[in-house]
This record gives structure tokens, C-alpha cells and sequence, in this order.
């Protein structure tokens, strides 16, 4: 049995401790309803073998009722991508404007997006593994969004390297393995298994610390060597 086998279990509620009211930006009702069908049939079949019919069902609704939403069933893809995107860049830039270490901030960093990630599993599915299939100028949009979160990421262990906590020899390649390894939980994480997303948000913190040689910061003002 794998790790993943080990934590792996059922579906989880679509609210997480990061994101309490999810889709709440989307209005009015009728359109939120057909995103949140959207994602979950997205995230159980996959874009291409969902039909906008298939959409409209899950909401309780007629395809053509769909239509006055959203023009296309990729309108509905871009859309739940560019919140999700949103909602990645939001969480780790608040930990790197958080006071502290480089080491406090990237486990912060860490532990919030992998929390959002197993909490928000499904819609993460939807927002990480879905790219390929948006039109050329949504892909582009989203792509720009991912260099920024990936930025954020590279600025954490630039001031780790910098004030000696971390030895990372390739910053741009550790934080793409970073980043990879924090987006693969929505791949294989579920409520079933023996571990919560705050749990194994604090693993992945723990983790990637040890993967970046992390070593406690030299002592403040007043405090003893």
C-alpha cells in the first residue's frame, strides 16, 4: 500500500478552513450552482467527457438555462480556473508578507496551500490538471497567474539562502519541486483516510523545511547564543 492508499478515502465537503464560503464571489445563485456542478463533474469524469447537459443535470437544470451563464463549457472551465488561480496566488502571498523567519514564512506557505489543496481537492483537481484544455487566451491568463504564485514562492527561498537558513544550490528548480509536491495532494487525497488537510498540511511544512536544509535563525536582540 502506497502513502496515498494510506490517506486515501472518500470526497470531502467543498469548504476548507482557508476558503469558508467557496464560489461566493459568483453571482447570481442560478450561475454559482452550475459552477459547483461544473467542478465536481470536472473533477469525476474530466473536462472532455463532460457534456454541458451533464452540467445542467447536476444543478437541477435544462442545458438551455446553461447558456444564459455561461456561453460555453469552457467559459465555465476558465472561470473556475481563474478563481482557483486566484485563490492559490492569495494564500501564498499572505504567508510571505507574514512577520518571521524565511523558514516561518515558507512553512506557513506550504501548510496553507496544501491545506487548500486536500480541503478543496475536487476543485483543486479541476484548477491544477484541466490547463490544456482552455482556449489559447485563457491558458496564456492562467499561465501568467501561475508565474506569479511561482514568484512568490522564489522570493521565500531567495531570503532563506540569502540570511543562511536554507541551502538550496537551485532555487528555480526547488521551487518548482515545491510547488509540484504541495499541488499533487489534490490528486490522490480524500476524507477517508487517517489524516485531516490541516495534518497533512503540517507534514508537507515539516518536509519541505528538512528538503530545503532549513536551520533555525540566528538569535534575536537579547536573546542568548
Amino acid at each position: 500500500m502506497t502513502a496515498a492508499d494510506q490517506w486515501a478515502g472518500g470526497d470531502m465537503p467543498c469548504g476548507a478552513p482557508d476558503d469558508e464560503k467557496p464560489w461566493d464571489e459568483v453571482t447570481p445563485e442560478a450561475a454559482r450552482k452550475l459552477l459547483v456542478a461544473a467542478v465536481e463533474a470536472f473533477a469525476e469524469r474530466g473536462y472532455h467527457a463532460t457534456t454541458t447537459r451533464d452540467i445542467a443535470s447536476r444543478a437541477g437544470m435544462s442545458p438551455a438555462a446553461l447558456y444564459i451563464h455561461y456561453k460555453t463549457k469552457e467559459e465555465l472551465l476558465h472561470r473556475i480556473s481563474r478563481i482557483g488561480h486566484d485563490k492559490a496566488l492569495e494564500i501564498l502571498s499572505r504567508s510571505y508578507r507574514e512577520e518571521g523567519t524565511p523558514s516561518e514564512r515558507l512553512a506557513d506557505a506550504v501548510r496553507s496551500f496544501v491545506r487548500w489543496h486536500a480541503g478543496r481537492h475536487a476543485t483543486a483537481r479541476v484548477v491544477q490538471y484541466e490547463l490544456d484544455a482552455l482556449s489559447d487566451a485563457h491558458r496564456a491568463e492562467i499561465i501568467e497567474l501561475r508565474r506569479e504564485t511561482d514568484a512568490v514562492v522564489r522570493r521565500i527561498l531567495d531570503e532563506g539562502v540569502a540570511a543562511g537558513e536554507f541551502e538550496v544550490p537551485d532555487v528555480p528548480g526547488t521551487t518548482v519541486a515545491v510547488l509540484s509536491l504541495c499541488i499533487d495532494v489534490a490528486r490522490w487525497f480524500n476524507t477517508q483516510g487517517r489524516r485531516t488537510p490541516d495534518e497533512v498540511g503540517a507534514f508537507y511544512a515539516d518536509l519541505v523545511l528538512r528538503m530545503v536544509g532549513a536551520r533555525p535563525a540566528g538569535p534575536g536582540p537579547g536573546q542568548k547564543k
